[in-house]
């Protein structure tokens, strides 16, 4: 089936399905063009509750399923795929972060979104890297364990000298792999052109950004400025800009920065998931869901 046709059987079912589709902006363009809303994890977490729909299709990863689920319980939230999952999201066990916060009640716990929700579950705040620089500097505590993301966590620690953070050894695997050689080779090839970054890459290559953002911030600055750009994340951001607005150049920083799991969607997959012979429904144990929940509900006061 081509693109078109299978687009508009998706635009069919939504409707008779009472559905919605939410996109991650790493999606491809073919699905970004049927989404009702599209955005980074702030993006998708903050405006879930606007929309009535019965079911909400998530295009992205599981966290992102898990995240929507426990803001809207009321919802049917369904993955297309259900491998679609984020690496470092499993990278902190449970019971490290509650062995720490009994050795070091001091501290406040802050979680990237980018985790599991048991995780979650043990934190007392989420961010994302749209908001992570606020609400870390509006918490009262001074002392902060920043989990999992190592880069995003250095990001803000360097803004907030004032703060006492502590890191842990987590990272996106995708954006921790492009190289300081990588960056300068990218600037030299490309002079002219703006070098916007996401603070999930390395603190050695964020140094050299001319901006340095969320998926937003950088989507946002490409779409409201004239200069080519190079784009610090995931390679299809820069493929979407470049369909959008093809009078400008807008280059890859490398050819490292394909996430896989977000990539592992198709429109047939949404398809599956909207006629029910495909994609997994997300279900959450109630408890665990309150707790998980607290953390996000803080994040979205505190980055209001």
């Amino acid at each position: 089936m081509m693109t078109k046709d299978l687009q508009e059987q998706i635009l069919k079912l939504k409707k008779e399905k009472d559905a919605c589709i939410f996109a991650h902006s790493y999606q491809s363009p073919d699905i970004l063009e049927i989404a009702d809303l599209t955005g980074d994890s702030f993006a998708l977490s903050v405006k879930a509750k606007a929309y009535a729909c019965k079911t909400v299709i998530l295009c992205g990863v599981r966290f992102m399923a898990e995240t929507l689920k426990m803001l809207c319980p009321e919802k049917t939230v369904v993955l297309p795929v259900a491998d679609a999952t984020c690496p470092m999201a499993e990278q902190i066990a449970p019971e490290r972060v509650l062995a720490f916060k009994k050795e070091h009640p001091e501290f406040a716990v802050v979680a990237y979104i980018n985790t599991s929700t048991e995780l979650k579950a043990v934190c007392d705040v989420c961010v994302t890297s749209s908001s992570a620089l606020q609400i870390v500097e509006k918490l009262p505590q001074k002392d902060i364990l920043f989990i999992p993301d190592k880069n995003l966590g250095s990001f803000v620690k360097a803004k907030l000298p004032q703060k006492n953070i502590v890191l842990w050894e987590g990272f996106c695997p995708v954006h921790n792999a492009v190289t300081l050689e990588e960056v300068l080779a990218a600037k030299a090839a490309h002079p002219s052109a703006k070098l916007l970054m996401h603070p999930e890459l390395s603190a050695d290559a964020v140094r050299f950004a001319d901006v340095v953002g969320s998926t937003a911030d950088i989507l946002r600055y490409a779409m409201t400025h004239e200069e080519d750009c190079i784009i610090g994340t995931e390679k299809s951001i820069a493929d979407y800009l470049s369909l959008v607005r093809p009078e400008h150049r807008y280059y890859p920083l490398s050819k490292k920065l394909m996430c896989p799991d977000m990539r592992i969607t198709n429109l047939s997959d949404v398809y599956h998931a909207l006629n029910g012979s495909g994609g997994l429904e997300i279900e959450l144990d109630e408890a665990l869901c309150r707790q998980a929940k607290r953390p996000i509900d803080e994040m979205i006061r505190l980055g209001s």
